[in-house]
């Protein structure tokens, strides 16, 4: 195998991985992934950016087999499926040197095993002569570990942005023009694993403000000839103000809770409110994530187990807890059997949304008409809301 040219000087060397399905035990990867690594060869010296995931090591090695030297291998991510491949590249090329982010030196020997005396910290924006290529380096935390950073190569103009703008996408198209074919994956990586930190993404959007980038090569997915779209795409994403639309995860045990949200459904619709309905009995929680990402509200729509929420939109709840959307306002729909503090319960899953909760509307057992019309009068109050911040 022979590394794949991204421009002069600059190859390929990383692996899709068409048969993942689930990342981190956790994320459904519907299209798979890549671990994208890059080889930078410059006049004087030759520089790895990134390895890839263990599991595919055989074709790293396969890339660098004829390659005669590497100076330096750059870790912009201690997690592993970007360093996984870091002991064998460094037992392969002894005189590398490894440069990665300050807080990344003890994380690298932590999760790896490495001596830490082959790490040298590299600073935030320093720039490293390779002849003719110049890399610079951009801390840029929390996206989405603490320790990430953002390699530069500046005559190139090429951001090698390690996870932000990435996609979990697997394909031997090495490049995308425009962004629409992949905004849907971006936005779902950005949704699971870099929503928690919008704020933080904000100012690294900033950092790179003043950057010439013709290319962004992220880990996983194509590199982007489009960086204009995707930069565009981030800050509506990370920015404060959100969508006129609902996130509505539900799940019904005897039909009690459907109705409700069924009519919810219908009257928020009538109202001018997009609608993102999750049955958590079958719904992809990355496109739960996705939906969360631009949500204005999000209700919560569940049976009554015992004394509490059902177990899987608990789980609903505890999710978007966890991504720590910009929403604005919450309210809780169900029912109950006889007794319970179903909507206290999922309001305490809730700590870290900072927002307004409607009131609930809670039947027991079938809904009556005037349980139905709290529904309908909450559809009225959502709508209030969302035409009183102007919200599109």
């Amino acid at each position: 195998m022979k590394p794949r040219p991204i421009v002069p000087g600059v190859d390929f060397v990383g692996a899709p991985d068409f048969d993942r399905r689930v990342f981190d035990s956790l994320i459904p990867l519907p299209d798979g992934t890549s671990y994208n690594a890059f080889l930078v060869r410059g006049r004087d010296k030759v520089a790895l950016i990134d390895t890839v995931d263990p599991k595919t090591l055989p074709v790293l090695e396969a890339y660098l087999r004829d390659v005669p030297r590497v100076d330096y291998v750059v870790s912009n991510h201690t997690e592993q499926d970007h360093s996984g491949g870091l002991p064998w590249v460094l037992e392969r090329f002894p005189r590398a040197q490894l440069l990665s982010s300050e807080p990344a030196r003890t994380m690298l020997a932590d999760h790896l095993g490495l001596d830490p005396a082959r790490i040298r910290a590299a600073a935030d924006g320093e720039r490293l002569d390779l002849g003719g290529k110049t890399l610079r380096f951009i801390y840029t935390p929390w996206v989405h570990w603490p320790e990430t950073m953002s390699t530069y190569l500046e005559e190139d103009r090429i951001l090698f942005s390690c996870d932000w703008f990435g996609s979990h996408i697997a394909a031997t198209d090495l490049f995308v023009d425009g962004v629409d074919s992949i905004l849907a994956e971006a936005k779902r990586y950005y949704a699971e694993i870099m929503m928690p930190f919008r704020k933080i993404v904000q100012k690294n959007l900033d950092k790179i403000e003043g950057l010439d980038i013709r290319l962004i090569a992220p880990s996983h997915g194509p590199v982007i000839r489009d960086p204009a779209s995707i930069v565009a795409a981030y800050r509506d994403w990370t920015g404060d103000r959100p969508h006129n639309a609902v996130v509505l995860p539900w799940v019904t045990m005897h039909g009690s809770t459907e109705i409700m949200v069924r009519r919810l459904v219908d009257g928020l619709v009538q109202r001018g409110v997009s609608v993102f309905p999750f049955n958590m009995a079958t719904a992809d929680i990355g496109q739960l994530a996705m939906a969360m990402v631009d949500a204005a509200t999000i209700v919560v729509a569940t049976p009554t187990v015992h004394f509490g929420p059902h177990p899987m939109v608990f789980n609903a709840a505890v999710l978007a807890n966890a991504l720590r959307p910009k929403t604005r306002f919450a309210a809780v729909i169900g029912s109950y059997g006889w007794a319970g503090k179903m909507p206290e319960l999922v309001k305490g899953a809730l700590p870290n949304l900072k927002v307004e909760y409607l009131p609930p509307v809670v039947s027991k057992g079938l809904p009556k008409a005037a349980d139905l019309e709290a529904v309908d009068r909450l559809a009225e109050a959502i709508a209030a809301k969302h035409q009183a911040l102007e919200l599109a």
